[in-house]
């Protein structure tokens, strides 16, 4: 015998997504409310330090991470799958994670000679 579902079971069923969705939207709004007047706080304090964006550790940790996540796939799915487009879900990261690569190589030569 199926159990059947009631009206009231299907109506909740339906509401925990709308109400995960607004809570997680007033959580957001909150924290970046609360952010935004304590950089205002800083600022007004002359306090505040902009953050400081190190591009060549950046490129050489994705890159690095990009490129051992792309060998991985293309190996895999060209072994399970063969030559299919499938074998882009390896490819595009590997050769996003070699184009940083790249990028932190000629960087890096610029900044030291």
């Amino acid at each position: 015998m199926v159990p059947e579902s009631t009206a009231a079971a299907q109506i909740i069923v339906a509401l925990i997504p709308i109400v995960g969705i607004v809570l997680g939207s007033v959580v957001i709004f909150f924290y970046l409310l609360w952010n935004y007047r304590h950089k205002a706080l800083l600022v007004k304090a002359g306090q505040y330090a902009p953050p400081h964006f190190d591009l060549l550790s950046f490129s050489l940790l994705a890159g690095l991470l990009l490129g051992s996540v792309g060998v991985t796939l293309t190996i895999f799915l060209a072994i399970v799958q063969g030559s299919t487009y499938g074998l882009l879900g390896g490819l595009i990261p590997l050769s996003i994670g070699t184009g940083l690569l790249i990028y932190y190589g000629i960087n890096h030569r610029k900044t030291t000679s």
